[in-house]
């Protein structure tokens, strides 16, 4: 994996961020709980599906960055390289180098009924988090906080993957509750 200078990660990273959360307030926080929870189409999850399986994702990961981000007592980096296994990860999510279908993870997997605008609001909630932490992250090495992954525990990413992970999960299915509208 090559390194990366990062402020220009994180400046790509936020932009992402800022554009799901005005999609989401734009479009789904707009829309009627009838659009939200329609069934897909194709048979896949409905909007409110898509955005309560992220929403399972942020409920782990962003206790845990902000965890790392304050407990942070080393010196900052201006650069990040990302792990075979972070990259693999991302990699697989991002729906311009993949577009493979995955099984959600048991504790990942939306139930069918739920309160189509509290998912939303939860969501646009856990964005702005998400793009207060990315801020923060200018502060710290992304290669020295370690978060376990929420699938399996004992494994462990550099903080700068579990952000690439998850900005780019999103965007997968911000593309997936688009294509329902």
């Amino acid at each position: 994996m090559k390194t990366v200078d990062k402020s220009a990660l994180l400046a790509r990273l936020e932009l992402m961020v800022e554009r799901h959360l005005d999609e989401a307030k734009v479009k789904f926080q707009q829309s009627t709980m009838a659009i939200l929870a329609a069934p897909s189409a194709s048979g896949g999850w409905s909007i409110v599906q898509c955005l309560a399986h992220l929403n399972t994702y942020g409920n782990y990961y962003l206790p845990k960055i902000e965890h790392g981000l304050r407990n942070f007592s080393g010196q900052p980096t201006n650069t990040f390289k990302s792990s075979w296994l972070g990259s693999y990860f991302t990699n697989m999510m991002d729906p311009t180098k993949s577009s493979k279908k995955y099984k959600a993870a048991r504790l990942h997997v939306p139930t069918p009924m739920v309160d189509a605008h509290a998912v939303v609001t939860e969501f646009i909630l856990q964005q702005e988090a998400l793009l207060g932490y990315l801020k923060l992250a200018a502060k710290v090495d992304l290669n020295a906080i370690k978060i376990p992954v929420s699938i399996a525990k004992l494994i462990h990413l550099k903080l700068g993957d579990v952000f690439q992970f998850m900005i780019t999960h999103n965007e997968r299915h911000i593309q997936q509750a688009n294509r329902n509208l």
